[in-house]
């Protein structure tokens, strides 16, 4: 796979002194698209590093901002609440690796971001400022009609199995579809939620609780399917 390399990130108004991120950078000559990976919420683990490798490989230039930066975990609970209300660090930080992208020479200036879980809800509530955003289990916002006014084109990908996002695809297909955003929005019946990371996330103690009551789990199919939409959608809208 794809070296990848630490960067020193812009300190965006709000955002975290001393960001850092996780760069992938494709093989051959570019320039290329960029695209800002949003973490979910077990920070850059392995499973995150190997979507931006991922990214990389299919020709964009990726960048994940570690949002948990100089505080690890314990920037979660702020950061879901930052979440949930819309605003904050975590999307000041988003943004700064969105300008580090669009001021390096080797990216063509076309963006997208792609988050997962928390970052997808990141990555939905900012696409207005991408040329496309690809959003994997992401929690919707309070007034969805409001906070996507003006959005970009989005792709969604769910789990039928996920216990805390039952009908959100549905919902989000509504919306979208209401505010003529150009969307693909699909859930997938026997996937949970993480479907998308290829081993089980977070600490091994949490692993029984996870899949059996969050439903929390690798699915590779449903990811092998997303992933291909994923690649379609970002194909369409930023080369």
């Amino acid at each position: 796979m794809l070296p990848l390399t630490d960067v020193d990130l812009p300190l965006s108004p709000g955002g975290t002194p001393g960001l850092r991120g996780v760069l992938g950078v494709p093989d051959g000559p570019g320039p290329w698209p960029g695209v800002v990976l949003v973490h979910e919420a077990f920070g850059v683990d392995d499973a995150m590093r190997r979507h931006v490798q991922r990214t990389a490989e299919a020709g964009y230039l990726a960048l994940m901002p570690d949002l948990f930066g100089g505080g690890g975990m314990r920037r979660l609970v702020p950061t879901m609440r930052a979440v949930a209300a819309g605003e904050g660090r975590p999307f000041a930080d988003t943004v700064a690796a969105q300008a580090w992208l669009a001021a390096d020479p080797r990216c063509t200036g076309r963006l997208g971001v792609l988050g997962f879980s928390a970052g997808g809800a990141i990555a939905l509530l900012l696409s207005r400022r991408f040329a496309a955003a690809a959003v994997t289990y992401a929690r919707l916002p309070a007034d969805p009609d409001t906070a996507l006014a003006g959005a970009g084109p989005v792709v969604a990908s769910y789990g039928g199995r996920d216990p805390a996002l039952r009908g959100a695809a549905g919902r989000l297909e509504e919306v979208l579809t209401r505010l003529g955003v150009p969307h693909d929005v699909h859930e997938y019946p026997g996937a949970g939620h993480g479907f998308l990371d290829d081993v089980q996330p977070g600490p091994r103690v949490l692993h029984p609780l996870m899949r059996r009551v969050l439903r929390f789990e690798p699915d590779p199919v449903a990811a092998a399917d997303a992933w291909e939409r994923i690649g379609t959608f970002f194909e369409q809208h930023l080369r």
